[in-house]
């Protein structure tokens, strides 16, 4: 019996009747492709990536040593780009000068010394007005006293219920608190020598403000005269729209200032401010700053009326300085200076960070002018039209 079943039972068959199948099983597994790599091309490809690499590290490294540049040197490149401003700002009075036959010397000479002269009224004024403040300043005695006194009875009352709430340990008891008493003299010969610095250096601007108007033709011309010949059109037009751009920021802020100041003026004077005329013109240019212009612009009649502050006088005193801000930035801004920056809020933002952090007050003034040159010259070089885009509006 088992031999029979065993019959009965096909062999097992291998393939599925093609004879050329069999015969590739029979001869065994098939073989596996071979690639050619090419080595030239792995070479290439090492070193282009390597290429990147040092490129990215040498990218760095620029902007590493452009941004100690920026730190180190700020007190001369924040008198230069001033100087730079004034001079596009003057250069409209030097051309009308030399429309009646006066030498572009003389003419860059006469409005020169018109700045001075503004400059040091201005200064004079302002010094009177602060030391007549300083004077006055005694008389407030027993009011800040009287401020003081009740801020530091409520900061007692807030530390003896942190007290009671959490009690301390005797550790904590036996500590003390030493504070070292800061000298005027000491704080005086400390800062001397940067102040003396400061004046030295601020003292240039008059003459780099005269030898810019007296050679801005030269100087142009020779800035356009460093670039190759296919981009010197470019650079000529984009010369011309910076020098635009910053011409009519200066001009408008100028003239949304004076709104500013004599609105400032006609509210400090209806609430019957001290030196009311002085504090609006301080109030309304203070205002003009992006965003923090408000709190700055707030401070000075605050301070001005501090003997007899009372709270309506407060409230006015915020909502008029506020009020006047919102006007100036949604509706003055836009109409006077909108066509030519076209930069959006955010630009502005980063761009007040920036340059506020890396030069202080003078970065917060300069910002908005180095970020609409910095835009235009996005706008006209192709690879960087997209950052240009990112800017705008």
């Amino acid at each position: 019996m088992p031999d029979k079943l065993l019959d009965n039972v096909e062999p097992q068959r291998t393939g599925n009747g093609n004879p050329d199948v069999d015969a590739n099983a029979a001869s065994g597994p098939a073989p596996i492709p071979q690639v050619s790599i090419n080595r030239s091309t792995v070479a290439e490809l090492e070193r282009r990536r390597i290429l990147r690499l040092q490129a990215s590290a040498l990218l760095i490294l620029a902007i590493a040593a452009v941004l100690t540049v920026l730190y180190v040197a700020k007190l001369i490149l924040v008198v230069v780009l001033v100087s730079v401003l004034i001079a596009f700002v003057l250069a409209p009075l030097v051309d009308l000068l030399t429309r009646f036959d006066i030498p572009n010397a003389l003419a860059s000479l006469i409005a020169v010394l018109l700045l001075v002269i503004a400059g040091g009224a201005a200064t004079y004024l302002s010094y009177s007005r602060a030391m007549d403040f300083m004077q006055a300043l005694p008389q407030y005695k027993a009011r800040i006293q009287q401020m003081t006194g009740r801020m530091r009875a409520e900061a007692e009352e807030i530390e003896q219920t942190r007290e009671t709430m959490l009690p301390s340990s005797e550790e904590d008891k036996k500590t003390v608190t030493v504070r070292q008493s800061s000298d005027w003299t000491d704080l005086v010969s400390r800062n001397a020598s940067s102040v003396s610095e400061m004046v030295l250096t601020v003292t240039f601007v008059p003459f780099l403000v005269f030898f810019m108007l007296s050679w801005q033709d030269h100087v142009r011309s020779a800035s356009v005269m460093l670039f190759s010949m296919e981009n010197r059109n470019t650079a000529y037009v984009m010369l011309g729209l910076i020098a635009r751009m910053i011409r009519s920021f200066i001009v408008g802020n100028f003239i949304i200032g004076i709104f500013l100041s004599v609105c400032s003026i006609a509210v400090f004077g209806m609430l019957g401010l001290p030196y009311f005329y002085f504090l609006g013109v301080i109030s309304g240019f203070l205002s003009l700053i992006p965003y923090l212009g408000v709190v700055f612009a707030i401070i000075p009649p605050l301070i001005a009326d501090l003997g007899h502050l009372t709270t309506a006088t407060f409230l006015i005193v915020v909502a008029a300085v506020l009020g006047l801000h919102l006007i100036a930035m949604n509706v003055l801004y836009p109409k006077v200076l909108g066509k030519r920056l076209q930069l959006n809020p955010l630009a502005v933002t980063i761009s007040l960070l920036f340059w506020g952090w890396l030069w202080g007050a003078m970065g917060l003034i300069l910002a908005v002018p180095l970020m609409g040159a910095f835009k235009i010259i996005c706008d006209h070089i192709e690879r960087l039209q997209p950052y240009g885009a990112w800017l705008g509006e």
